[in-house]
């Protein structure tokens, strides 16, 4: 099935605004000035996320001081109420759409009640929080839910949850089996098409490429009858590009103002020049995609009759001459009869004198 409709680019700011208003401002302008659908960050309350004993990623610990925990790294990256305030007015006035990812019921109900954000993208970390998932589900429009560390079962199971929460009332409690009830019928299919998009996502930073495997996503679109895009965690942007040639419908790709900055996000993520190419080589992508109909283009027809060939006399021929192998071949224009009649003409009389070149009529 080849889709029409633009690529959505979201450009993941996540946090590598590293608590500072005036560089997640800044990240908005580079989000905006690159073209990219929307500008992402994350909304959490870092107690309510992460324990005092979590320990933190491999990558985490390479990029960010080694003598921290997880919760004293992410405490520092937290964004208040008011920051928010100013970056949704920022993003606003720079005409591209705010979106974030809550990491809690309280920034769950921030972004979607009091900011009304009506996208709410879900983490692959999260993908197994069902208390969660149901409180987004009862609360966001629209669903970008993202994949990465998951089995097939447990997508599954995810949107049976959303599932549910789409279709119930919301004051009631599931019991054992309603999530897969809720699943499999035809009102929770229905309300999974109009309102979840599935991320592919390799959840390493960088993602190495043999791990990316891309045809997950044809899996998953096939498994489920969802939109499917692919939020990239790889070096570069090629394999976003890629995604996007198998019929990604978002792309999500971490970038920065400078990959040097400290913070666990940086290395893996896009500079300014590079997010711009992104965006603009995903748009190149989607006009080369084309219609999938087998014809020839508007720039092509001009260059069919240089490009082919007629039926040409090899050498001279006299009037009457019988037409053979020998004094009949193809040349360059295309503007006589084509090859194709060659053995139409075998064994048939020249009405005509040809000079060597001469088109036969």
């Amino acid at each position: 099935m080849i889709s029409k409709t633009p690529t959505f680019i979201i450009a993941e700011a996540g946090v590598n605004h590293n608590g500072d208003i005036a560089l997640a401002k800044q990240l908005i302008d580079i989000a905006a000035d690159a073209g990219a659908n929307a500008v992402k960050f994350q909304t959490f309350q870092a107690h309510r996320v992460v324990s005092r004993h979590a320990p933190k990623a491999e990558y985490q610990t390479q990029t960010t001081e080694q003598t921290e925990s997880q919760l004293d790294m992410i405490r520092k990256l937290e964004l208040s109420i008011s920051d928010h305030e100013v970056l949704i007015e920022h993003a606003h006035t720079r005409g591209i759409q705010f979106l974030s990812t809550p990491f809690d019921v309280p920034s769950l109900q921030l972004l979607t009640q009091q900011f009304g954000l009506k996208t709410i993208k879900i983490p692959s970390g999260e993908i197994t929080n069902a208390p969660f998932l149901l409180k987004i589900a009862q609360s966001a429009q629209k669903i970008i839910l993202s994949t990465g560390m998951s089995t097939l079962g447990e997508v599954e199971a995810a949107l049976g949850v959303l599932a549910f929460g789409f279709i119930s009332p919301m004051d009631q409690a599931p019991q054992r089996g309603d999530f897969e009830q809720a699943f499999s019928s035809e009102e929770g299919q229905q309300k999974l098409r109009d309102r979840v998009t599935l991320l592919h996502c390799t959840t390493e930073y960088p993602a190495p490429f043999a791990e990316v495997n891309l045809r997950a996503m044809d899996t998953l679109a096939t498994a489920f009858g969802l939109p499917v895009g692919y939020s990239d965690h790889t070096p570069g942007i090629h394999i976003s590009l890629a995604a996007v040639a198998r019929d990604a419908r978002i792309i999500e790709k971490h970038f920065t103002s400078d990959r040097t900055l400290p913070g666990p996000d940086h290395q893996a993520s896009l500079e300014p020049e590079e997010l711009h190419q992104l965006v603009q080589q995903i748009r190149e992508i989607e006009q080369a995609l084309g219609d999938g109909i087998k014809r020839p283009t508007a720039s092509e027809w001009k260059n069919r009759d240089i490009a082919r060939k007629s039926l040409v006399a090899a050498k001279a021929i006299e009037v009457g001459e019988v037409f053979t192998e020998e004094n009949l071949t193809c040349k360059r224009p295309g503007t006589g009869f084509s090859p194709m009649q060659f053995w139409d003409y075998l064994d048939t009389s020249a009405c005509t004198l040809y000079a060597i070149d001469d088109l036969i009529l």
